[in-house]
């Protein structure tokens, strides 16, 4: 059973959203909160594996409260539950598994806590880090795993991932190579960073060095070749 702790200053807002919860078969204990303070408190207290937090409240900011959480020994997933549709950059940040706009539908909070499960069951292997991206007026994650290669866009980077989409979000390339060298990803070019384990096939030699996914061709910088095969070469070669 999933325990989790739900905390909202508007008590209409907490009482739906416990309702909600308790509609779904895997939520054990159902711990509320009517402040940041509060939270912290019980949290300090009982363990959980899921914290639902509003982002406005008096006192403690839910973004702030996730930051605290930080400090506690086994600290809770976070999902942020809020009106403001601005917020999700800082909620990526914060490594939030979800962010939920209210009004709050039952299918998209199932939704949540299936990825919150996932998460879980990914966490060892270092592929839980997502990116909020914004489709139409709807905010969704993508998770770094399902990314298969970056492109460079000015001070934002497109990801192109599993299903054919790209994303465009306000992170420079530079800032995700730094963060997710170490989960298996190359900068092939300035403009190109690739997932190691996507690379179908490699030409590194000639006039033009590229790698490919699939049936799409990425440029490989004359420069970046002896790091690119020596990476490929230390057990990340092509699939």
């Amino acid at each position: 059973m999933i325990d989790v702790l739900v905390a909202d200053d508007e008590q209409p807002a907490l009482d739906e959203l416990v309702h909600l919860l308790r509609g779904d078969d895997r939520i054990g204990d159902i711990l509320t909160a009517s402040s940041g303070a509060d939270a912290l408190r019980q949290l300090s207290e009982r363990v959980v594996q899921i914290a639902f937090l509003d982002i406005h409240m008096p006192g403690l900011l839910g973004t702030e409260l996730a930051r605290a959480f930080l400090a506690l020994a086994e600290p809770p997933a976070v999902v942020f539950v809020t009106a403001d549709d601005a917020r999700a950059v800082e909620a990526f940040e914060l490594r939030a598994a979800d962010y939920l706009l209210k009004p709050v539908r039952s299918e998209r909070l199932r939704r949540a806590i299936d990825r919150v499960v996932e998460l879980g069951e990914t966490a060892v292997s270092g592929d839980e880090e997502a990116i909020p991206v914004t489709v139409g007026s709807a905010v969704r994650f993508v998770h770094r795993r399902d990314v298969r290669w970056v492109q460079a866009q000015g001070d934002y980077s497109r990801l192109h991932t599993d299903d054919g989409s790209g994303h465009l979000v306000r992170i420079p390339i530079s800032e995700l190579e730094s963060r997710w060298t170490d989960a298996g990803f190359i900068r092939i070019h300035r403009s190109w960073m690739v997932r190691s384990a996507a690379v179908t096939e490699v030409r590194l030699s000639g006039a033009e060095p590229s790698v490919s996914v699939g049936a799409i061709a990425l440029p490989v910088s004359r420069r970046l070749v002896p790091t690119v095969r020596d990476a490929l070469l230390r057990g990340e070669s092509p699939a």
